[in-house]
């Protein structure tokens, strides 16, 4: 799911970085209102959680320099208003993240994560958050790709399918 994220990430990037800086942030009354808030919201949702995750009792030390991040203070926030910083941020985190993953071990997966989040304490299982890490960037991946097709821009394909090997017979 690392490697499939950081692969989406770079395709998104890849079309988004076509259009001027005023179709990047026009607001195209999407949830997160732009292409550059909606990519904003998920480096903001990504760091939030990787902070979590950086608690996790397997002690992820991959995690330190993200656990050493200011948190977002909203999950809309624009904490990079350009483009080019934005993109060199979630490359960095696409590689984090796909270290992090690596490393971590079966007996990890069965964890409960205990975190605060704006409702108060948390407790979940850790396999079951760790999905959904990775189903919310496909899901605002999605929005985004439809943003860009409305500005006649079409990604490819985005199909996790794609990336995985067909089986020996």
């Amino acid at each position: 799911m690392a490697n499939y994220n950081a692969t989406m990430n770079r395709k998104l990037y890849q079309a988004a970085r076509t259009l001027p800086a005023q179709a990047l942030t026009a607001d195209r009354k999407a949830f997160f209102g732009s292409i550059l808030g909606t990519l904003n919201h998920l480096v903001n949702g990504d760091t939030i959680w990787l902070k979590r995750f950086a608690a996790h009792p397997a002690g992820y030390r991959q995690l330190d320099t993200v656990a050493a991040l200011a948190s977002p203070t909203f999950l809309a926030e624009l904490r990079f208003d350009n483009f080019d910083e934005l993109w060199e941020h979630r490359r960095w985190l696409d590689e984090l993240i796909v270290e992090w993953a690596a490393s971590i071990a079966d007996a990890d997966l069965d964890h409960t994560l205990d975190y605060v989040n704006s409702r108060g304490a948390a407790h979940k299982d850790f396999f079951s958050v760790l999905m959904h890490f990775f189903n919310h960037q496909t899901h605002h991946r999605g929005q985004v790709s439809t943003l860009l097709s409305q500005e006649g821009i079409d990604i490819g394909v985005t199909d996790l399918l794609v990336l995985i090997a067909d089986a020996p017979r």
